[in-house]
């Protein structure tokens, strides 16, 4: 049975490293930014950090919170009928619940969290998008109250715990997947019974 997994988190907990493990691992990745560039690219508007939240603000006026889902679920229907799917960049509740009405209990949330202190710390430390305190503090509460990133990860199925090494994290996630595989199978089996 395909699994379908939306990996979820505030910025700079860990999601990209989950989602590239399980891409690794023979998920297909759907990255949610991806449509917005294509969108944007489609346009004709030049993609910019700027235009790129602008673009995001227009798109959700005209079709609602859960804009990019809309967009996507096509592909994610696709792709999840030939196998196991991550789902990179869900944000909003309201994009949960599109997709959590299509897929059901075939979609698993998995919340990729850490202490405030250390993702902050980490983010201050990157090489490619770096971002001072403040930026950072003034990003989590525009993506919480403008974007309601909250309620996904407070609703998660399944957390890892990312204030360790990345081996830690992998482990985390080999015992999420493998409990995920067996009510797959579980289910599976109870299905063809009937």
């Amino acid at each position: 049975m395909n699994q379908m997994i939306a990996v979820v988190g505030m910025a700079g907990s860990g999601k990209s490293i989950v989602t590239e493990y399980l891409e690794k691992h023979g998920f297909t990745k759907i990255y949610f930014g991806g449509i917005i560039y294509q969108k944007m690219k489609e346009e004709g508007i030049e993609i910019t950090p700027t235009s790129q939240r602008e673009y995001c603000k227009k798109i959700r006026k005209e079709l609602g919170m859960g804009a990019v889902a809309t967009l996507l679920l096509p592909q994610i229907v696709e792709a999840f009928s030939k196998g196991n799917v991550v789902l990179d960049g869900l944000y909003s509740w309201d994009e949960y619940l599109i997709l959590k009405e299509v897929f059901g209990n075939q979609l698993t949330l998995l919340a990729v969290i850490l202490s405030k202190k250390l993702r902050y710390k980490r983010i201050g430390l990157r090489k490619d998008r770096p971002f001072t305190l403040e930026q950072i503090e003034a990003r989590d509460v525009s993506e919480i109250e403008h974007l309601a990133k909250g309620g996904p990860i407070a609703f998660a199925d399944e957390f890892i715990l990312n204030n360790g090494s990345q081996k830690e994290s992998f482990d985390q996630l080999n015992q999420i997947l493998k409990k995920l595989q067996k009510e797959g199978n579980d289910q599976y089996e109870k299905n063809d019974k009937s």
